[in-house]
């Protein structure tokens, strides 16, 4: 029987010919049945698959076999059996060349060299965030849109109302978090490589001590579960939407419609739009428009 595994990895580094590394990876997947989402630019690569943890083994040693990926740090959760023993969390493989890994709207910012992102924040490790926490007064900034840092979030953490990643960079020049500059600043996202991109960014406009959880919240809660500083669940990118890291998982999250507690996420019902929606599933069965919908409905 197949034990479905789900694998979570970046890498930035300088590649000078995305589209090739493009076609070998998705003759790579296509040929051990992995499928998932691939995303590659001239800064690196950024990837969430799903499939049998064997298959999902070889892919890893023979992506690894590519000397700027030798180092990657992959990253392992587990999958959702179909009857046939693979994964039910993606349905089809895509491997696509982009501009940027992260959609910042920042592509002529970003400096990547072999050693990755130049001047970026400094990396801490779930151990090294509860040491720095206890040695000084942190702000955590989240680094995910607000309906992901609606359903689980660091306790009293800054939550920019951005809806997508190419806000960012409007709400750090608007001043809202000018009086940030000069205290530390601990940024977080679900695997880690948004960090990898919005540090430098907050670097760059005059943010004077930036971290970054290393490996984000997927890490921090192996480590710490719901024992720690993170509160609610994780929103993940594929079929589960959400998951939680233990049996007694807060809900921090409210229902837009009547206030309930829950940590639903619900697509919008306008087929014309890619808005989400924290909505408990009571609220959900009524209808399924998102608030600016439903106010011109």
């Amino acid at each position: 029987m197949a034990t479905p595994k789900v694998l979570l990895f970046y890498a930035f580094t300088p590649l000078p010919d995305p589209e090739a590394v493009r076609l070998w990876q998705h003759t790579l997947c296509d040929s051990l049945g992995v499928r998932g989402r691939i995303i590659i630019s001239k800064d690196g690569i950024n990837a969430t698959l799903g499939g049998d943890v064997v298959q999902l083994k070889k892919y890893v040693r023979g992506t690894r076999a590519y000397a700027p990926f030798k180092e990657i740090d992959f990253k392992w959760s587990e999958g959702r059996a179909l009857e046939d023993g693979t994964t039910a969390d993606f349905p089809r493989l895509s491997v696509r060349v982009r501009d940027e890994l992260v959609t910042f709207g920042a592509a002529g910012e970003l400096e990547v060299d072999e050693s990755g992102v130049v001047d970026g924040g400094t990396h801490l490790t779930p151990a090294e965030l509860h040491a720095l926490v206890e040695s000084k007064d942190v702000v955590f900034f989240d680094g995910r849109n607000q309906v992901e840092s609606a359903i689980g979030h660091f306790a009293g953490a800054v939550r920019p109302p951005v809806e997508t990643t190419r806000e960012f960079i409007a709400a750090l020049d608007s001043g809202a978090y000018d009086h940030l500059k000069d205290q530390p600043v601990v940024t977080y996202c679900t695997g880690g490589i948004r960090c990898e991109v919005l540090t430098p960014l907050m670097k760059k406009r005059g943010f004077q001590e930036v971290y970054q959880l290393d490996g984000g919240i997927a890490t921090y809660g192996e480590a710490y579960g719901d024992d720690g500083l993170w509160k609610g669940s994780l929103y993940v990118f594929d079929d589960r939407i959400t998951m939680d890291f233990s049996d007694h998982t807060e809900l921090v999250g409210s229902c837009d419609t009547c206030a309930a507690p829950t940590n639903h996420v619900a697509d919008c019902g306008d087929v014309s739009c890619v808005r989400q929606m924290v909505r408990c599933p009571a609220c959900f069965a009524d209808g399924t428009m998102c608030a600016s919908h439903a106010a011109v409905a």
